[in-house]
């Protein structure tokens, strides 16, 4: 070392560590996107979308009423139009080189001084415009223009000085269109090529924390969750987020007249589909928000997750408090055949606790109504039944494993094990303060760290805590004080 005459400085890193976030209720919607309405129909076929509003979501992935067709459209307008909340993470399956059919010479009329394809879901890159059947093709920009329509159909103008003759009463068209319809279950649970590495479908949960450092909170698929396949992908896959998160998957119940057409149904529906795991929520009927001229219907699960994001935004981001008795948008719920359902309060609570969460019109609207996971009640366990605490135990697990990662190879000396346990403390000591959690705390015990673990490098550390179950049943009990009747003489 060399020889020092001086005043010298060093830093030693700080002793108490910060919590990193993890983003607690960011929802990921798998489904299909109306492509052919963007600049590049090939540019998100399955790449997950972060969107932190409407209109980024659009650019990227197009908007069209048909949800039957576009369903994550459905998201895009519950997410950020109805519920105002993100961020939220899309991914759409369809694949306009494999969805698509082919459409040959097909006769299109003047109107108005243009030609509209009634066709929806046209692919502009394929299209050919030509005079007659037998003619050659027209060259876009030099003899004609192209551009969607409101309704999503392409409409084409003739250019001045073009080769389309003015008045010209008819023109032939080919093109390739969008198959939304051909999208199978097997697409949507996706996986991995072997051959090319290629990753589809809901295998792309673990692509969204190394692409964006978001952890997923939710996981939706709307209509094709009350696929019993689906679901089942669905709630594996959110145990086990990069072999190391954990979030909820949202399904739904069938509610056809095949399915659960009748609340009395739904439960039995539920167990035979094996709809019964702590980390899945089952939703039963479908919000619908409008007049009947003009109305929209959702999915519950996807009201239900743009819901829970809401709240849990209302909540600094802690997803310690229900969403249940928390309004919905909607002025009527209908069942898959879109007759109105209206449940009692009673019938209601049957759902319930049959871990089923529904919809009733009470006191001040439509609410979202039941706090229990679908695996109740074959499992009473507080942190697997009430979903806000099942979230809390999430998301807590997901904090630790965040805030501590840079802690992974540190050698194992009280140090460590001081940085850890105090800044754990220091943290739920705040939750607690705030109230998301009644009390908390982390223990390094030696009773858990036996010395042959020690020597394999395996620290573990035990931490306790109680989050806030929901006051799901409120009584009052009234008694006659017959003491009062000597209000009736004077004083």
């Amino acid at each position: 070392m060399a020889y020092k005459h001086q005043i010298g400085v060093s830093e030693s890193d700080t002793s108490i560590l910060s919590p990193v976030k993890a983003t607690s209720g960011l929802p990921v919607y798998f489904g299909t996107a109306p492509i052919h309405l963007t600049d590049n129909p090939t540019a998100f076929v399955n790449k997950p979308v972060l969107a932190y509003s409407y209109e980024e979501a659009v650019k990227a992935l197009g908007y069209h009423s048909n949800w039957d067709d576009y369903t994550l459209c459905e998201a895009i307008k519950a997410q950020f139009q109805l519920y105002n909340v993100g961020p939220a993470v899309f991914v759409n399956v369809l694949d306009p080189s494999i969805h698509k059919v082919n459409v040959k010479d097909s006769t299109i009329n003047l109107s108005l001084g243009k030609y509209m394809i009634a066709a929806e879901g046209v692919l502009l890159a394929s299209l050919i415009v030509k005079l007659t059947g037998a003619g050659n093709a027209l060259v876009r920009n030099k003899d004609f223009t192209v551009v969607f329509n409101t309704s999503g159909h392409p409409v084409i103008s003739r250019v001045d000085g073009g080769d389309i003759p003015a008045n010209q009463a008819t023109l032939t068209v080919s093109y390739d269109k969008l198959t939304p319809s051909a999208v199978t279950d097997a697409q949507i649970i996706g996986g991995i090529d072997s051959a090319t590495g290629n990753v589809t479908g809901l295998e792309l949960i673990n692509k969204i924390f190394p692409l964006y450092r978001l952890v997923p909170g939710q996981i939706i698929v709307p209509k094709h969750s009350k696929k019993p396949a689906v679901a089942a992908v669905m709630k594996a896959k959110a145990v086990g987020i990069n072999s190391l998160f954990k979030a909820m998957a949202i399904a739904d119940i069938d509610c056809s007249p095949t399915g659960a057409g009748v609340y009395t149904d739904a439960p039995a529906w539920k167990n035979s589909n094996n709809y019964s795991d702590p980390y899945l929520i089952a939703c039963y009927l479908k919000p619908k928000l409008g007049d009947e001229i003009y109305h929209e219907i959702y999915h519950l699960s996807t009201q239900f997750a743009a819901l829970n994001s809401r709240v849990i935004a209302d909540n600094d981001d802690v997803p310690y408090v229900s969403s249940s008795n928390k309004n919905i948008q909607a002025n009527a719920v209908v069942n898959e055949a879109g007759t109105e359902i209206n449940l009692g309060v009673d019938q209601a609570a049957y759902l319930n606790g049959e871990g089923i969460v529904t919809a009733i019109n009470f006191t001040g609207g439509w609410k979202l109504w039941g706090n229990n996971t679908s695996v109740y009640p074959a499992n009473t366990d507080v942190k697997d039944r009430f979903f806000p605490v099942r979230q809390m135990f999430n998301w807590i697990g997901n904090t630790l494993i965040l805030t501590h990662w840079q802690k992974v190879d540190d050698p194992t000396n009280r140090r460590l094990i001081d940085t850890v346990v105090d800044s754990t403390n220091i943290w739920l000591n705040g939750l607690t303060a705030q109230g998301s959690i009644l009390g908390g705390r982390v223990e390094f015990r030696a009773a858990d760290n036996p010395v042959t673990s020690l020597l394999d490098g395996k620290v573990s550390y035990r931490l306790f805590l109680a989050a806030p179950v929901p006051a799901e049943n409120i009584e009052f009990k009234l008694e006659f004080d017959v003491a009062y009747l000597q209000n009736l003489f004077a004083a």
